[in-house]
């Protein structure tokens, strides 16, 4: 399976710490953040890691080059920042069955595994990996209301009063069926292409994602103090400053 990393937003509420680098190379605990989504998705098994750059993409390329862990690298750009569906188009050409997306400002210590043996057991059309949220936080997110089996129904992007607090994580897995999804899409109240509403069209074409339940943790490193924790979390868990040969 191939694995999709987005990473071409700005990183704005990272600032000062993005002003003159992307955020997938802002340090946490003495490694880049995107090291730690090319970990996960390779030790899932991608065959093929595709990265959407945009802002400072040449420093991104430069640091990982055409490969990590011996996993090939494929860089598409994002010229404009108009949100995750239109990132994920980048890729489009390049995917033609089913693949792993992970949001390259995120940082898992979780069961990931498991959405991606829920995707290939072919009863689910996609899979994602959802979590439990304080209700005054899930705002923040998108918001995923399920059914009695588990299967999401419905997501709401960032709703300013909340049906659920259970969020999505930014570790999904999809069918090519996605890209038509994100080609219907029409820009929302915010001016973007939203991820969420792909994801809303699949539903109501009659498509079956399932939600799998986080065990573990993740940090979803969006301000300084978030890669703070995460670095207070990864240096609970042992010496982690050496990051695995590239």
């Amino acid at each position: 399976m191939d694995a999709v990393v987005l990473a071409a937003g700005e990183g704005t509420r990272l600032r000062p710490l993005t002003a003159d680098t992307p955020k997938g190379l802002v340090e946490v605990a003495g490694r880049p953040l995107l090291s730690y989504c090319f970990d996960n998705i390779v030790d899932l098994g991608a065959e093929h890691i595709y990265v959407v750059v945009g802002y400072e993409k040449e420093q991104i390329i430069s640091r990982f080059g055409d490969s990590y862990n011996d996993v090939p690298i494929t860089y598409t750009h994002q010229r404009d920042q108009l949100g995750l569906a239109h990132a994920l188009l980048t890729v489009e050409e390049h995917i033609d069955d089913d693949f792993m997306l992970m949001l390259g400002d995120n940082i898992f210590q979780a069961n990931l595994g498991d959405v991606i043996n829920r995707q290939q057991e072919d009863r689910a059309d996609a899979a994602f990996l959802v979590e439990e949220v304080p209700y005054e936080e899930a705002s923040r997110y998108g918001v995923c209301d399920t059914n009695e089996y588990g299967e999401i129904v419905e997501v709401i992007e960032k709703p300013a009063d909340p049906p659920t607090n259970l969020v999505m994580t930014g570790f999904y897995t999809f069918t090519p069926a996605i890209f038509h999804a994100c080609h219907l899409v029409q820009p929302s109240n915010r001016g973007e292409y939203e991820i969420s509403e792909a994801i809303d069209l699949l539903i109501h074409s009659g498509r079956t994602i399932d939600a799998i339940r986080m065990e573990g943790w993740r940090i979803d490193v969006g301000f300084p103090e978030d890669r703070d924790e995460a670095e207070r979390r990864l240096t609970e868990q042992g010496d982690i400053t050496s990051p695995k040969p590239e």
